[in-house]
């Protein structure tokens, strides 16, 4: 079981097992959302994941025309999962929030074109050494 919290502490979610995909995702919402350059994710079945504490929901329309509703705590602001209507089923926990270095290594990189240049020179610098 993995637990994943709101900054404040507020809203945990449990995820039991391994996530289906692990991904980083470099469109421009994800990076609004986080704050970063990318955001780092998880992808469970909605059956394994149990959020507890108050949320409250903000849907949008995705740049694929589908709706992404995000589920966040409302005292810190901190997204705790998130849905596509593209993916049902299936929810999404930032992996930040479990705050596990061991976590799985991503598997799959979205929007890659949009990620700023830097970065793959930096990872590149890393790997040598």
């Amino acid at each position: 079981m993995r637990e994943a919290h709101c900054r404040c502490g507020s809203v945990t979610a449990r995820a039991e097992g391994n996530p289906v995909r692990v991904s980083i995702c470099h469109c421009d919402a994800c990076k609004r959302r986080t704050g970063s350059a990318f955001s780092h994710n998880s992808t469970w079945p909605d059956d394994a994941v149990e959020v507890e504490g108050e949320t409250r929901r903000w849907t949008r329309i995705a740049e694929s025309g589908g709706e992404v509703s995000y589920d966040f705590c409302p005292t810190c602001g901190s997204t705790i999962a998130y849905r596509l209507d593209a993916r049902p089923g299936m929810v999404t926990i930032a992996v930040g929030a479990f705050a596990d270095p061991a976590f799985p290594v991503p598997h799959a990189e979205i929007y890659a074109e949009q990620a700023p240049a830097w970065l793959g020179r930096l990872l590149d610098e890393a790997a040598q050494e």
